[in-house]
C-alpha cells in the first residue's frame, strides 16, 4: 500500500510519523502530553543504552508496565535496538515470573509501578540471569543491588538518532503469552512481517488517518491493547491512555473531552459503559465519535442491540474475531452489515484466508460445520519453546483456531463454540476442566461441571454444578478453597448441588443439559442427597 511503503518493521510506525508529524501529540496520559519527536528521541536513547548494555539482536526484553509513555518507549527503544518484545502483565508475582524469565532466557526486565515489588525480589531469588531496569522510588531497591540499573539513568540530556542496527522483516519482533487449553501460558511469537502485515490491514477497514483518536483502556500487554498503538502510531494517530476504567464515569467524560474519535474494548467493556457509566447521557456530546471496535470473545446479542441504541447514529460499530496467534485481527463486520449479520464475525481481513474442515482437513462446503482455519502474513511462527504446542495449530492449511463455524452462502463467517471446550469470559480464557479439578480437590464433590451461561457484563460467567460427598458442604466453602487456587476470572460465579449430574448414552457428563440447568432457576437441594453419585 502506497501510504505504508515505508514500513517494513515495527519500529518504523513511531519513526516515519515522526519524520512526517514530529510536533505533533502522539500520546495523552493524564495531564502528560508526548509528542511524536518526543516518543521518538527516548526511545532511540533507550535503544543506545541497551546496545551499550549488550543487547543482541534477538535478545529477549521483558516488559512488565501498566500502560505509560514508560510503556511505549520501552516498547519502540527495545525494537530498534533489535531486540524481541515480551510484554508481561505487571500483577504477575515473582514466583510467577520466574519460570517464564528462564524460558524466555531474558537479557533485559524492564519495569515498574506495580511490578517494583516482584521486580526487586527477583534478584534475591538468584534469578534470572537478566538485567533489571527499574522505575520506582529508591526505596524499592538498594545501590548495592546486583543487576538492577535506575531508569531514569538510561536517558541523557543530547538528541539520538534513530539506531542503525541490522533487522529484517522475518526477524522475531514480539513474544505475546497467552493461555491454552491447558491453561500453561504459552508465548506466542510473532515476527515484525507479522505484526506490520496486520496493522496495515487493520488501518484500512478501519479508515485511520492522523485524525484518528484512539482512547486505550486495554493493556498493551494484550495482544489487542498492542495493536491500538501500533495502527494509531502508523498513520500518525493519536492515543489516549485511559487506566481507570473501574471508574466509567470518567472514561465517558475524558471520552468527550479529548474529543476521541475511537473507543475500543472486549464484550464486558461495554457492558460496563453501558450500565455502569452515563454513557447515554452523554450521547449527544460525542460528536467526535467515529467508530467503536469490538473483540475479545462473541458479545452478547442484546447488548450489541443496545450498544446500537445507544450510541449516537453517526458511530460506527465494528465487530471483530482474532487471536494472539494471529497479531490480533483475522476477520471484521463491516458497519453497514451489523443490523443483518449481527452474530457473524464478518468476513477475513485483507490478506488472510479462511477454509472450514472437517476432521479429515478436507474444507466443507457453505452451512456446513467445521473448524476455522486461517492463513496469511500475520500467523505466528509458532509457540516459544514448544514444538508439539505448535504442531498441534499450525499446518500446511494455516492455524487451527480451535472454533468451530460455518460459512453462509453469502461468504459471512459464524462461529458456533470451541472445539476444546474452552470459556471467554471478559476476554480471558478459561478451561472449565481446570477449574472443576480445582473443586474436586477440594475433597468435598463427587463430580463436577463447569459451564458458560450468559451474563450481561462479561459474555460469559461460569457457573459450577456438583455433588455433594455428604451434609455440610456450601457454596460458600467451595468458593474460598477455589479462591486460593485460581485467580478471579476463573472463580466460578455460583455453584449449584444436584443429587446427580445428567449424563449422555456414554455415561460422559451431558455439557449441554448442565448447561441449561445452569441458565434455569435454582432448585433447592440438600448438598447431601443423592451422595455417592
Amino acid at each position: 500500500m502506497e501510504r505504508f511503503k515505508s514500513h517494513t518493521l515495527v519500529h518504523h510506525f513511531l519513526e516515519e510519523s515522526r519524520g512526517r508529524l514530529p510536533e505533533k501529540t502522539a500520546l495523552v496520559h493524564g495531564k502528560l502530553r508526548a509528542s511524536f519527536d518526543e516518543v521518538n528521541l527516548k526511545a532511540n536513547q533507550l535503544a543506545g543504552r541497551l546496545l551499550d548494555q549488550g543487547l543482541s539482536r534477538g535478545g529477549r526484553v521483558v516488559l512488565l508496565f501498566e500502560n505509560s509513555l514508560e510503556y511505549v518507549v520501552a516498547y519502540y527503544g527495545a525494537l530498534k535496538a533489535g531486540g524481541v518484545v515480551v510484554p508481561l502483565s505487571p500483577d504477575l508475582k515473582a514466583d510467577n515470573l520466574a519460570p517464564i524469565l528462564e524460558e524466555l532466557e531474558a537479557e533485559f526486565l524492564i519495569g515498574g509501578g506495580r511490578a517494583s515489588k516482584s521486580l526487586q525480589t527477583l534478584p534475591a531469588m538468584g534469578r534470572p540471569r537478566a538485567r533489571i531496569v527499574l522505575k520506582a522510588p529508591k526505596a524499592f531497591w538498594p545501590n548495592d543491588s546486583p543487576g538492577v540499573v535506575a531508569w531514569e539513568d538510561l536517558f541523557g540530556d543530547g538528541a539520538a538518532r534513530n539506531p542503525d542496527v541490522p533487522i529484517e522483516g522475518g526477524d522475531i519482533c514480539s513474544i505475546i503469552y497467552t493461555s491454552g487449553s491447558t491453561g500453561r501460558p504459552k508465548g506466542v511469537v510473532l515476527t515484525h512481517a507479522n505484526i506490520v502485515s496486520n496493522t496495515h490491514a487493520i488501518c484500512d477497514y478501519l479508515k485511520l488517518t492522523e485524525s484518528d483518536i484512539q482512547m486505550v483502556v486495554l493493556p498493551f500487554f494484550y495482544v489487542m491493547g498492542q495493536s491500538l498503538l501500533n495502527t494509531h502510531f502508523a498513520v500518525g494517530g493519536q492515543v489516549v491512555i485511559n487506566n481507570q476504567f473501574a471508574y466509567p464515569a470518567a472514561v465517558v467524560q475524558q471520552l468527550v473531552s479529548e474529543k476521541v474519535t475511537g473507543f475500543s474494548g472486549v464484550p464486558s467493556t461495554f457492558a460496563y459503559l453501558l450500565y455502569r457509566s452515563p454513557l447515554e447521557k452523554y450521547r449527544e456530546e460525542m460528536t467526535r465519535l467515529r467508530y467503536c471496535s469490538q473483540a475479545g470473545g462473541a458479545m452478547p446479542r442484546h447488548l450489541k442491540i443496545e450498544l446500537r441504541r445507544v450510541l449516537p447514529p453517526h458511530v460506527a460499530i465494528y465487530l471483530m474475531y482474532g487471536a494472539t496467534e494471529a497479531a490480533a485481527r483475522l476477520s471484521f463486520l463491516e458497519p453497514a452489515d451489523f443490523e443483518r449479520k449481527m452474530d457473524s464475525i464478518g468476513k477475513p481481513v485483507r490478506g488472510v484466508r479462511f477454509r472450514i474442515v472437517d476432521g479429515q482437513g478436507a474444507e466443507v462446503a457453505a452451512g456446513r460445520r467445521g473448524e476455522l482455519v486461517a492463513d496469511g502474513p500475520n500467523i505466528m511462527q509458532g509457540y516459544w519453546k514448544d514444538p508439539q504446542s505448535t504442531a498441534q495449530v499450525l499446518d500446511a492449511n494455516g492455524y487451527h483456531t480451535g472454533d468451530v463455524a460455518y460459512r453462509d452462502e453469502e461468504g459471512f463467517y459464524y462461529i458456533v463454540g470451541r472445539r476444546d471446550g474452552l470459556l471467554k469470559v471478559g476476554g480471558h480464557r478459561v478451561n472449565p476442566e481446570e477449574v472443576e479439578e480445582v473443586l474436586m480437590e477440594s475433597g468435598q464433590l463427587v463430580e463436577a461441571a463447569v459451564v458458560g451461561a450468559p451474563d450481561r457484563m462479561l459474555g460469559a460467567q461460569l457457573c459450577a454444578l456438583g455433588v455433594a460427598k455428604a451434609g455440610g458442604v456450601t457454596e460458600e466453602s467451595l468458593l474460598a478453597f477455589a479462591a486460593k487456587r485460581l485467580p478471579r476470572h476463573k472463580l466460578p460465579a455460583r455453584i449449584q448441588f444436584l443429587p446427580q449430574l445428567p449424563k449422555n448414552w456414554s455415561g460422559k457428563i451431558d455439557r449441554q443439559e448442565c448447561r441449561r440447568l445452569a441458565m434455569a432457576p435454582p432448585i433447592p437441594v440438600d448438598p447431601a442427597a443423592g451422595r455417592g453419585g
